[in-house]
């Protein structure tokens, strides 16, 4: 059954408004669109955890470093809308852009620490954008559970201390990469990549693989890193921003997985920028 599609500010108040007084747990489950089965499995845990579930679909601006990389962001909202018709959501939540930054619009939320690495160092601002807008859609909601995908490791540790530091009354869930079957972490951008790109991408999760299966063995993070990384070039990646063991609670380098851990990646193939993360040890 289709839901509807709520573009202003009031009709989805409108809605929310008698889900709230009758104490019912509302979902969200942000996204930018472009919806593949990772996105559908945080549907799924929504829908097995809440009363009333509600998809959000925004390209944040504020999050894109590149003009050229929000103009050629996939925006599929009939095909996104038809895709969850059969979870039967309560509401997909659109906001029309003014919605969000309306004129004079001067606020923004920002996380130190865990932002100063990785994406925070390669995509300045980028966290800023992330917590100002997934702090208005868990306002704009009334939420009381948010659900994210572990393939954005990074973004769901920042969105949880956000919440955590705003004393904002919303638990926020971590659900599984869901990757292809060659191994490929599912990700809108993976439209973008050609058929061919498409063939080499599934290589940085397995030279992932391998790096922790060699620490598991006892191996040193160092030359396993470098194999890695000759590996991906000769396989056609035109760059590694970075190639991390950090650890899982606070993202602080390691050079053994001591504690428990993951691996971090972000390559660029074919134009395309892939990111993905793996846990390491226990």
């Amino acid at each position: 059954m289709p839901a509807p599609i709520l573009r202003r500010l009031d009709a989805l108040r409108t809605a929310t408004r008698p889900w709230i007084l009758a104490g019912e747990r509302i979902g969200v489950v942000p996204t930018m669109g472009a919806l593949h089965d990772g996105h559908l499995s945080l549907v799924e845990a929504a829908k097995r955890t809440c009363d009333r579930v509600i998809v959000t679909i925004f390209v944040n601006p504020r999050q894109f470093n590149n003009p050229e990389d929000l103009k050629n962001y996939p925006r599929t909202e009939t095909e996104d809308a038809r895709k969850l018709e059969r979870f039967n959501v309560d509401a997909l939540w659109v906001p029309d852009g003014d919605q969000m930054y309306p004129a004079h619009f001067a606020t923004t939320v920002s996380v130190t620490g865990l932002t100063d690495v990785m994406e925070g160092h390669f995509r300045p601002g980028h966290f800023d954008g992330v917590a100002t807008v997934v702090t208005k859609l868990f306002t704009q909601t009334s939420a009381s559970d948010a659900f994210f995908g572990e393939k954005d490791y990074q973004q769901l540790l920042v969105v949880r201390r956000m919440a955590a530091d705003l004393d904002l009354p919303v638990t926020v869930h971590g659900c599984p990469t869901i990757r292809e079957i060659d191994g490929l972490a599912m990700s809108s951008r993976n439209l973008l990549l050609s058929d061919r790109a498409r063939t080499t991408a599934p290589v940085l999760h397995d030279v992932m693989e391998q790096i922790a299966d060699g620490l598991r063995r006892g191996a040193a993070f160092d030359p396993l890193h470098a194999a890695a990384v000759a590996r991906l070039d000769k396989a056609g990646f035109t760059g590694v921003d970075y190639l991390d063991l950090r650890a899982q609670d606070d993202l602080s380098a390691l050079a053994a997985p001591t504690r428990p851990a993951r691996l971090f990646a972000a390559a660029w193939l074919a134009g395309v920028r892939l990111i993905d993360n793996i846990a390491v040890g226990d």
